[in-house]
């Protein structure tokens, strides 16, 4: 699987996932399954533009991969860069959090660890 950490002005985009899905009522990094035989670059631009009608310019590096537990997908987080609004198509919600307010809600547990993973990092740029 494949997430998108698209940043904009030091801001984070996640989206809430929608209550009847696994981890309803979670807020998540965005993104989906490979399809196939597509790349993980492939699936951020397919997955970007039917969950929140964005066009992906940019998939850099992977930062890093984090088992979903209870599941069989291990999670892939990339730096996204794309264009235009974000649109709530898959998710309830969709909204820009700075890296400190990600505490302050409730991410599905790969996200959460994500998320204490981004953190250490810039910390240790520091």
């Amino acid at each position: 699987m494949v997430a998108a950490v698209i940043e904009r002005g030091g801001r984070l985009l996640l989206g809430l996932r929608p209550a009847e899905k696994r981890h309803g009522g979670l807020w998540e990094f965005p993104g989906g399954k490979l399809d196939g035989v597509e790349t993980a670059a492939e699936a951020a631009h397919r997955e970007i533009k039917e969950e929140l009608s964005l066009e992906v310019t940019a998939v850099r590096e992977r930062l890093t991969t984090i088992r979903d537990e209870g599941s069989p997908f291990v999670i892939e987080f990339y730096p996204v860069v794309a264009e235009g609004e974000p649109k709530a198509i898959e998710h309830k919600e969709v909204r820009w959090f700075s890296l400190d307010e990600l505490s302050e809600y409730s991410l599905a547990p790969a996200d959460t660890a994500f998320a204490i993973w981004l953190v250490e990092d810039r910390l240790r740029e520091v």
